[in-house]
């Protein structure tokens, strides 16, 4: 093998031949026996097509059934299996609406009624003086103890699930948890379903299970000693291929030689001198940090990791323009259509104020066709153009000329491989990703291994922090009566909702009724806009600058808000069922206030009386720090917090959370170095069967990317 070949050009290679017979995984193009057209196509709207899709398809709880109670053992609020002997006949009364139908179990001194609605066939299914297990929640009304819509056992077919770990599954409309349950069950009685990749001495190791073992408990667990185990090994391989995948383009980056001529001048100082504030010590260490990196004999490829309203945005622009200075063609990719449009006026305002003839590039999927092709012939007509979008700017058509330096913007909503394509739209151009994902710096060394790192941990002198409050929901009148006294002095407003609509059995808020209730509590002066993630991009274009002219004054959305939005004249955020956000998520959104020099606000309405939540809250209440927040998180939570509170908008695994499985990480992290170190090339025949299980990541990446 050439020495100077890197390992990642080598599987490539190979996978545009392999074929999953070549992992020797026995679950490869297998279709589910037993599944008729009908059915697979509702497996298919879970992406789920093939037995290892099915197998791959892992719970997001488990039920556990407890040993059953006597009805005087009950108490409000549990779900619980109740042993009780019908006293009578069950009766179905008739309503408008509905049958009810009603019987009650126990005794005089203790009585529990059962109720279902809209199952008249119970009637015959309960005969007076037998005894059943019946399983469901109890809730007290008045002064009755009542369970509704309880499932119904016989005493022996209980038994035989009593204590036993029964899988919930994300489901789609028409599949049963039942159906997923069974085909799972069928497809499990098999021998062997994958050969062992992962080699022996690792394993060994750090005490992990074996691969098809853990995909068995992981479904069907024996007990809660088997479901940690099992967890442990598919989370730590999950870790494992990541950072696997991620120190081979470490490996390949290392090779690239900087092909592009920067000069050494003062251009960027005297930028800088000429900005209205002065740049944090962060900021322009970062900066000098990238300045370095586009004239050293490598190819610069960098994480700017900073915590929201730090000022990475005018470090983007500052590497842009010193890249058109030297008559070089830049890039910057946004996530949403609404950041695009903002960086894109942004960098036309500042090109303006410095007196920089330098041509700024939109490009985003919205754009009529006319504007697309206007777009990608400045692409060919002007080599030291900014160029700024979203997704669009890695589509077949857009050809750059001269393309020096891309930038990923809100790096933790791309994936290594959309990067990747980006890069490949130059002759090997610096890559410059930036990310405002509050993780622990050993967390990003780990997780962006094939990046050098800087990070920006100070916010701007000018900005006051955010005051915080966490509040119940009796304070709701008086945060409204607060933001219409800030609109008054001329500021603006968010209110976040979990929901876009109403979800029939969650008591949560939702976008679109919230805005209606907001009419009947505001004044008619007071405009109020609605945005939400199912709007087409031309309408949520529409509403947020509507927003940033001040032609909106509240603004009621979810949390495509999240994303970098920057209206520095809004002043309060109020967030509706905060319980129901990570902590990550909640500082993200709280970012987008206390963006200008005015004072702002940050209020969270926590509708839950779990302690838990109190305690999460108040994390973010004592802290504006991104950082000490996801430290903060991750003690809080602990590793024994199985199916805990995902932190939306970061890097998303299966089941590993980066938080929670901090030591896993760690030791994955580990792993991989140990084994790049002795064997870089995975030529071993030990290291075989996990090179082809390599192979099958890396392919299964390129294909969602394709999708």
């Amino acid at each position: 093998m050439n020495q100077s070949t890197s390992i990642i050009e080598i599987l490539r290679e190979d996978i545009q031949e392999m074929i999953l017979d070549k992992m020797q995984l026995l679950i490869d193009q297998k279709r589910i026996k037993g599944i008729g057209e009908k059915t697979a196509a509702l497996f298919q709207k879970l992406n789920i097509e093939t037995v290892g899709d099915l197998l791959l398809h892992y719970p997001r709880t488990y039920v556990q059934f407890p040993v059953a109670k006597e009805v005087a053992e009950v108490t409000d609020g549990e779900t619980t299996a109740v042993l009780g002997r019908v006293r009578k006949t069950p009766v179905v009364r008739r309503t408008r609406s509905m049958p009810v139908t009603v019987t009650t179990i126990g005794t005089d001194e203790a009585e529990l009624e059962l109720v279902w609605f809209r199952m008249p066939y119970i009637k015959s299914q309960l005969a007076p003086g037998n005894t059943y297990v019946f399983y469901g929640k109890v809730a007290r009304k008045g002064s009755r103890l009542v369970m509704e819509q309880a499932a119904i056992y016989s005493g022996e077919s209980y038994a035989a699930m009593e204590q036993a770990f029964l899988p919930v599954y994300g489901l789609t409309g028409g599949i049963s948890n039942n159906l997923v349950t069974k085909t799972v069950r069928s497809v499990l009685g098999r021998e062997e379903l994958f050969k062992e990749y992962l080699p022996r001495e690792i394993r060994s190791r750090y005490k992990l299970c074996e691969y098809n073992y853990a995909i068995k408990e992981i479904h069907f667990p024996e007990n809660m000693d088997t479901l940690i185990a099992a967890r442990n090994r598919l989370v730590f391989d999950e870790f494992f291929l990541f950072i696997l995948n991620m120190q081979y383009h470490k490996e390949k980056r290392i090779k690239e030689a900087n092909e592009f001529e920067f000069r050494e001048d003062s251009f960027t100082d005297e930028l800088i001198a000429r900005l209205p504030y002065e740049l944090t010590g962060a900021q322009k260490r970062a900066l000098s940090e990238v300045k370095r990196d586009m004239r050293s004999s490598y190819v610069m490829q960098r994480l700017i990791q900073g915590d929201v309203g730090s000022g990475k945005t005018i470090i983007a622009f500052l590497a842009m323009a010193d890249a058109a200075h030297n008559d070089y063609q830049s890039a910057i990719m946004a996530p949403t259509e609404v950041l695009a449009r903002q960086h894109y006026e942004t960098f036309q305002k500042l090109c303006e104020e410095f007196g920089l003839k330098i041509p700024v590039v939109l490009l985003t999927g919205s754009m009529t066709a006319r504007q697309k092709r206007m777009a990608y012939e400045a692409l060919q007509l002007y080599p030291n153009a900014m160029v700024v979008g979203t997704h669009a700017l890695i589509q077949e058509r857009a050809i750059y000329d001269n393309l020096a330096l891309v930038i990923t913007d809100e790096q933790h909503r791309f994936g290594v491989r959309q990067r990747e394509i980006f890069a490949e739209k130059g002759r090997h151009p610096h890559i410059l990703v930036m990310s405002a994902t509050p993780i622990p710096r050993t967390l990003a060394i780990i997780l962006y291994g094939d990046l050098d790192i800087s990070v920006v941990d100070e916010v701007p002198a000018k900005r006051l922090p955010v005051k915080n409050c966490v509040v119940n929901t009796g304070y709701r009148n008086k945060a409204y009566a607060f933001i219409e006294n800030e609109i008054k002095n001329g500021h603006q407003a968010y209110v976040i909702c979990p929901l876009v609509e109403e979800v029939e059995g969650m008591e949560t808020e939702n976008a679109t009724d919230y805005v209606k209730k907001l009419r009947q509590i505001f004044p008619e002066e007071i405009q109020l806009g609605l945005l939400h993630g199912q709007m087409k991009p031309a309408q949520k274009n529409k509403v947020m600058e509507a927003f940033m002219k001040n032609e909106v004054q509240v603004l009621v959305a979810t949390t495509v808000v999240e994303v970098g939005v920057n209206v520095p004249n809004a002043t309060v955020m109020m967030i509706e069922n905060a319980e129901r956000f990570g902590l990550a998520q909640l500082h993200q959104l709280r970012g987008r206030v206390g963006r200008g020099d005015a004072q702002s606000y940050c209020i969270m309405v926590n509708c839950s009386s779990a302690k838990t939540a109190e305690r999460r809250l108040k994390i973010l209440n004592e802290s504006n720090d991104g950082f000490r927040i996801a430290s903060e998180d991750l003690k809080l939570r602990g590793p024994g917090d199985f199916f805990g509170i995902r932190q939306s908008g970061e890097l998303q695994f299966a089941l590993g959370d980066i938080y929670q499985d901090a030591a896993v990480l760690r030791d994955a992290s580990e792993a991989v170095g140990e084994l790049l170190g002795e064997d870089p090339d995975l030529i071993s025949g030990d290291h075989e069967n996990l090179r082809h299980y390599l192979e099958a990541f890396l392919m299964r990446e390129q294909n969602q990317m394709s999708l």
